[in-house]
C-alpha cells in the first residue's frame, strides 16, 4: 500500500465517524456482538490440548509421574540427538526432578552455542489454541525459548486451561503472589512461516521442533485418542 492510498483510506475513515458523538459510536460497536469461542476438539480438555498442539505440529509425551517425565525427556534426547544433556531453565518445578532416574544431564543456565536442546516449565497451558504459556525472568531466560533447535516443555495436567480468557482470569492474581515476569509468551508450535513464496519453513524465527512433556493423572488412552482426532 503506497502513501496515496493510506492517505486516501485514512481520510474516509475520519469522515466516517466525524460529528458522531462517543455514545453514538459505542451504539454501533454494540451491534457487532461477541463472536463465539472456538469448540474444542474433544470434552476433556487434555485430550484437546493434546489434540490441538499436535494439529500444530508439536509432538507430546504422556507421563504419570515424575521419574516417568525424566525417562520420557531422556527418550527423546537419545532418540533424537544421541544424547542426554540438555539445558534446563532453573524454574523450581525442574530442579527438582529426579534427573539420575532417566540418566538426563541437565545444565542449569543460559543457552550457549552448540548447545542444541533446551527444557522449560509452562505454569499453564491452553486446549483452545494448543498453546503452553511461559514467563521468563532471571530463572527463566527468553533466548532459551527462541534460539535453541529443540525445545522441550513440561506442563503438568491440572494446569491446562480451557481458553485465553481462562488464563487472563487466573493470570493476575496468580502474578500477583510472585514476583513479575519480563515477559510471558505463548508458545503453540515449532517456530515456522510462510512468508516467502508460501512455502512452509519450520525453525525460521526459532526452535524447529518443539516436543511437550504433560505430567499427571490422564485417561489410559488419552494420547491415542488425540493423535486419532489430530490424524496423526
Amino acid at each position: 500500500m503506497n502513501s496515496e492510498s493510506r492517505s486516501r483510506i485514512m481520510a474516509r475513515i475520519r469522515g466516517t465517524s466525524a460529528g458522531q458523538s462517543a455514545e453514538h459510536i459505542a451504539r454501533d460497536l454494540s451491534t457487532f456482538g461477541t463472536a463465539p469461542a472456538a469448540s474444542l476438539l474433544h470434552a476433556n480438555t487434555a485430550i484437546a490440548f493434546i489434540a490441538r498442539a499436535l494439529k500444530n505440529q508439536a509432538s507430546v509425551a504422556v507421563a504419570e509421574d515424575r521419574i516417568a517425565a525424566v525417562k520420557a525427556i531422556g527418550q527423546y534426547l537419545y532418540e533424537h540427538h544421541r544424547s542426554h544433556r540438555l539445558v534446563s531453565s532453573n524454574a523450581p518445578q525442574l530442579a527438582a526432578m529426579p534427573w539420575r532416574d532417566g540418566g538426563v544431564l541437565p545444565r542449569f543456565g543460559d543457552l550457549e552455542p552448540g548447545e542444541p536442546v533446551t527444557l522449560a516449565y509452562a505454569p499453564w497451558s491452553i486446549a483452545e489454541t494448543g498453546a503452553l504459556v511461559t514467563t521468563t525472568g532471571k530463572h527463566n531466560p527468553a533466548l532459551n525459548h527462541f534460539l535453541p533447535e529443540q525445545q522441550i516443555v513440561l506442563v503438568e495436567t491440572q494446569n491446562i486451561l480451557v481458553d485465553m480468557e481462562q488464563l487472563w482470569a487466573v493470570l493476575t492474581p496468580a502474578l500477583e503472589q510472585t514476583r513479575r515476569p519480563r515477559a510471558i509468551h505463548c508458545i503453540a508450535g515449532p517456530s515456522s512461516t510462510a512468508d516467502v513464496e508460501a512455502t512452509l519453513v519450520k525453525g525460521a524465527h526459532g526452535p524447529s521442533a518443539l516436543h511437550i512433556v504433560l505430567l499427571g493423572k490422564l485417561p489410559e488412552d488419552a494420547l491415542a485418542r488425540a493423535r486419532h482426532i489430530a490424524g496423526a
